[in-house]
C-alpha cells in the first residue's frame, strides 16, 4: 500500500516553516503528508546569508535534496508542491520555471536595481563582498537558468509567488502540472502585475483567483493580520487543490 500523497510546502523570504501552519494544517487534515521546510540561508531560525536570499535557483534544489531524503525511508507516493512568496517561485521551479540568467546579472551589476530586503538589508552587497563580479561569478549565475524540473512533483500550488519578473516566459509556456495560484488585491511586495501575472498568463495549466481587493502581502504571515480569513481560505483551497490532483 502506497503512503499517503506528501505536500512539500516552502515558505517566503526570510520566513520558516513554522510560519506556515496556516497552510501545513488544513494539508493534515485532509489527509496528506506535509514537509514545511526551512531552507537553508533564507530563514530565521538558523541564520541568514546573502545567497539565501539572492541565490534563489538553490531553493528547488533544497526541495528535492528532501525528497531524496524521504524516500529512502519509505516510497513516497504522489508529490505536490506548495509555496508561499520566494515559495511560490521554488514551487514553479520543480514544475520547470526558469530563472533567466541575463536579468539575473543585470540585478547584481545594478543595471537593474534591487528592491531592499526587510529581513537582509544589504544583501547585495554582503553578496558582492562574498563573490566580486568576475567572470567565473558570471558562470556560476548561469546556474541560475537550469532546469530544477523535479519529476516526482504532480501538482503545486502557488500564494502571493515571488520572482515572477526574473522567470522566462518560454520555460512557464513549457510547464504541464496542474498549477494553482492565490494573491491578494493589495500586495505591494509582490504584486499581481509583476509577480503573478506571469505564473498565470504564461504556464498553460494555471488558473487562479484574488483572495481579495484589500488582502496585502502580509497578511499571510502577520501574527494578527488585517484580513484573518484570507490565509484561512488560501489553506482550505489549497487541500482542495491538491485533493483533486494528487489523490
Amino acid at each position: 500500500m502506497l503512503p499517503a500523497p506528501l505536500v512539500v510546502v516552502s515558505h517566503g523570504t526570510g520566513g520558516s516553516g513554522s510560519l506556515m501552519e496556516w497552510l501545513v494544517e488544513p494539508l493534515c487534515q485532509a489527509g496528506f503528508r506535509v514537509a514545511a521546510l526551512d531552507h537553508h540561508g533564507n530563514n530565521f531560525i538558523d541564520g541568514y546569508e546573502p545567497e539565501g536570499f539572492l541565490h534563489v535557483w538553490e531553493r528547488p534544489r533544497d526541495v528535492s535534496f528532501a525528497l531524496d531524503a524521504l524516500a529512502r525511508e519509505q516510497p513516497l507516493g504522489p508529490v505536490g508542491v506548495a509555496g508561499f512568496s520566494l515559495g511560490g517561485y521554488t514551487a514553479a521551479a520543480l514544475a520547470g520555471a526558469r530563472i533567466d540568467p541575463q536579468i539575473l546579472w543585470a540585478v547584481m551589476t545594478g543595471e537593474v536595481p534591487l528592491p531592499e530586503i526587510p529581513e537582509f538589508p544589504g544583501a547585495l552587497e554582503a553578496l558582492r563582498k562574498k563573490y566580486p563580479l568576475e567572470e567565473s561569478s558570471r558562470r556560476a549565475l548561469d546556474a541560475a537558468g537550469v532546469d530544477h524540473t523535479d519529476p516526482r512533483v504532480r501538482a503545486v500550488f502557488q500564494v502571493a509567488p515571488g520572482v515572477g519578473g526574473l522567470v522566462t516566459r518560454e520555460s512557464l509556456e513549457t510547464v504541464q502540472l496542474p498549477v494553482g495560484i492565490r494573491w491578494g488585491g493589495a500586495d505591494t511586495i509582490n504584486p499581481y502585475d509583476a509577480d503573478t501575472r506571469p505564473y498565470l498568463e504564461h504556464i498553460p495549466t494555471a488558473s487562479g483567483c484574488s483572495v481579495g481587493p484589500e488582502v496585502r502581502h502580509e497578511d499571510f504571515f502577520m501574527p494578527a493580520p488585517a484580513n484573518p480569513t484570507a490565509r484561512v481560505r488560501v489553506g482550505q483551497e489549497a487541500a482542495t487543490f491538491f485533493q483533486q490532483h494528487l489523490l
